[in-house]
């Protein structure tokens, strides 16, 4: 049976052996037949072509040729000596050189007979050349059993210390794929295959490891990469039917006083048509009985809260509390401040809880709330202590989850017997592709226009050169009447680096304004040091805030208009994104000034022309993602998430785009994959889930 047969421990594949298999476990996570199988290259040399020596070009390509040594000779160098050997055809000659192994090659080389060489050509004083070719005679070249084209494996330098080279590898897949007999049993269905002309499983393995041509080589990727993408949204989708299957949520049928009074009374502004398309889906959501599982992604400035708000009305018409959870004490303050403002005409009971919310309002918060006179509790992590216990929380709404563990979240969900709609809100945009692949068993609303009136930021890229002119510009915003941002990616010098810290830029901005006062705000400050800056700047007692990324999420400012951010080529695009939008909040027109030294690289470059050349977050997380690649993208926690072993979410994310079509349109069909013709899915699909290898993550 050949699924027993994957099961083998490597050990005990010919030519490996228990410590090589040791080797294999560690260096590169291979511990069966099938592991190996699934263990793919990652380039391919090409030996389908030979060039004449006349076609060759000044460039270190590999290139194969065939024809004769003429001449041999030995060298004298400052160290040793070379070999060189002259090599010709019908069309030039090349110089064959070799530093090591000379005796040996001089006594077994023959001349005036055809060869196939293979290798690296340099170009030197009019004269082509090949260190170390690769030469097979002609006759043997023919006889062998082979691939045109050579794979190349990841690989590493312990393996490559203890003689595990690309060549063992090479054989070691030899052995296993005639051991198995090519005999791979299928995994997606017969409609699947014919559709979308796919190769059968076990070509497309063959190809994959040894491809007979370039064109089965691309129908063996597709394939393979198809199939990755396909089981990891098949699971995804799956997990988001049955979370609506099994856990039932509240229906709110009711659109009463709160929300009509409020949509109809006390809306500040007219809604923009993807506020209303979110409002919409999330109304919808909340009205079926299902339990509402929502990601709600909108760039900075877009009128999320307002969103938040709307739905959190929905939840008290039914008769239920809501609760927004932020991941910072300046932002839950701000949110309070801000919700509290828009519903001072609704008679509605808003609350702060966090760390440093005094013992006895705690007391009064936690008996109001679970006595049903709270309507709407804002604060941060101190929501989850066991203490805050709701009287009937219908809806949690989570601000920037992506800095929430799982488990906290978790927490919220365990203070009902039935859990309560979850909206999570993010303003740092997530692209599609990648989104679809890491939150693809949320439901995924998009708030993507910005409301009308807002102008958009004016962001230029300065070099330290012009530091005066940007001093006179911030002076005539200051005396516009308008408040400016500075900030640095550092608190305190390295000695290695010569990038300005905090510190010499506070000073010199105090020696160049010295009739304006200064704020200034960074990470080791204690927290309600920083509150109190903050609380400055916001008052308008200060004109300028030289901080560190702390205000990266945080305080809103409308009275701000430019944010100058000094080594701008140190910041990630995203957050140089996220800093941008704490300017722009008014109705005046605001600036982002990008200040570096004149050494920029060349993905700094593209993020500082990305940055002046769009406002868009979506697309500056596009650039971002293909800069990055989607680990970093995710931070530290979620890094793990694409380890994809043939797919790559940012160049197959057209194949994604098709994964996902026909996982979702598999699932309308037979949700439980129980029809004849899926059989094959379903088996697959169990034992990708028994053995973890679909990525487990819950988001």
């Amino acid at each position: 049976m050949i699924q027993n047969l994957l099961q083998t421990p490597i050990e005990y594949l010919k030519g490996v052996g228990p410590n090589r298999a040791d080797l294999l476990k560690k260096e590169l996570g291979i511990e069966t037949y099938r592991d190996l199988i699934n263990f793919f290259p990652n380039r391919y040399i090409d030996k389908t072509g030979f060039y004449k020596i006349s076609q060759l070009q000044r460039n270190t390509s590999e290139v194969q040729i065939v024809g004769k040594i003429v001449h041999m000779k030995m060298v004298e160098q400052k160290r040793g000596k070379r070999l060189v050997a002259d090599f010709v055809d019908d069309t030039g000659r090349i110089k064959l050189v070799w530093f090591r192994g000379q005796k040996w090659i001089r006594e077994n080389l023959k001349l005036n007979t055809p060869y196939v060489i293979f290798g690296k050509t340099n170009w030197y004083n009019g004269v082509f050349s090949m260190p170390h070719p690769e030469m097979e005679l002609v006759a043997d070249y023919k006889r062998n059993l082979r691939t045109a084209m050579q794979p190349v494996y990841p690989s590493t330098e312990m393996l490559l210390k203890k003689g595990i080279t690309n060549r063992v590898i090479m054989k070691l897949m030899q052995e296993v794929l005639q051991q198995t007999g090519l005999k791979f049993s299928e995994s997606l269905n017969s409609d699947l295959i014919q559709e979308l002309k796919l190769i059968a499983k076990s070509e497309a393995l063959f190809n994959i490891h040894f491809p007979k041509s370039q064109e089965l080589l691309a129908k063996a990727q597709f394939r393979l990469k198809f199939e990755e993408l396909f089981f990891i949204q098949l699971q995804l989708l799956r997990k988001n039917m049955l979370h609506k299957q099994k856990i039932k949520g509240f229906n709110f049928e009711q659109i009463g006083d709160h929300f009509s009074g409020f949509y109809e009374n006390h809306l500040p502004f007219e809604l923009t048509n993807a506020q209303k398309r979110v409002i919409k889906e999330i109304r919808s959501d909340m009205g079926t009985g299902a339990h509402m599982n929502r990601l709600l992604q909108g760039d900075v400035g877009s009128g999320k809260t307002i969103v938040g708000l709307m739905s959190m009305l929905i939840a008290l018409d039914n008769g239920f509390q809501a609760c927004l959870m932020a991941p910072t004490e300046i932002l839950s303050i701000q949110h309070y401040n801000g919700l509290a403002e828009l519903c001072s005409d609704l008679n509605i009971e808003i609350r702060l809880l966090t760390g440093s919310t005094k013992t006895s309002e705690r007391k009064e918060i936690h008996e109001k709330l679970e006595n049903g006179e709270i309507d709407i509790l804002i604060g941060t992590h101190a929501l989850l202590e066991d203490k805050v216990q709701f009287k009937n929380l219908g809806l949690a709404i989570i601000d920037e989850q992506h800095r929430f563990g799982v488990a906290q979240r978790a927490k919220l969900w365990k203070k009902n017997q039935i859990p309560p709609h979850v909206l999570v809100m993010t303003a740092t945009p997530i692209p599609r592709t990648l989104a679809m692949s890491l939150y693809g068993d949320l439901d995924i609303s998009v708030i993507d226009e910005l409301p009308p009136g807002r102008k958009p930021i004016k962001t230029v890229h300065r070099y330290d050169s012009n530091r005066l002119k940007v001093f006179r510009f911030i002076r005539d915003e200051i005396e516009k009447g308008r408040q400016v941002y500075v900030v640095y990616p550092l608190i305190q010098e390295s000695e290695k680096m010569d990038y300005k810290d905090l510190m010499d830029g506070y000073e010199s901005i105090a020696r160049e304004f010295p009739e304006f006062q200064i704020s200034i705000v960074h990470g080791q400050m204690k927290p309600a040091d920083k509150d109190y800056e903050m609380d400055r700047f916001l008052k308008r007692e200060t004109q300028i805030m030289v901080a560190t990324t702390v205000i990266e999420v945080g305080v809103n400012v409308p009275n701000a208009s430019v944010m100058i951010i000094e080594s701008a080529e140190r910041f990630g695009l995203s957050q140089l994104h996220q800093l941008r939008g704490r300017v722009g909040r008014g109705a005046e027109q605001s600036y982002c000034i990008l200040m570096t030294g004149h050494k920029l690289s060349a993905d700094s470059k593209t993020r500082l022309e990305t940055m002046t050349a769009t406002n868009d977050g979506f697309e500056i997380a596009e650039v971002d993602l293909k800069l990055r690649g989607p680990g970093d993208l995710m931070g530290t926690q979620q890094s793990g998430v694409l380890n994809l072993k043939i797919a790559d979410i940012v160049k197959d994310n057209s194949i994604l785009s098709t994964a996902r079509h026909y996982a979702s349109q598999l699932l309308k069909k037979d949700p439980n994959l129980e029809l004849e013709q899926n059989r094959s899915i379903k088996n697959a699909y169990a034992r990708l889930v028994k053995n973890k290898t679909i990525w487990n993550y819950i988001s």
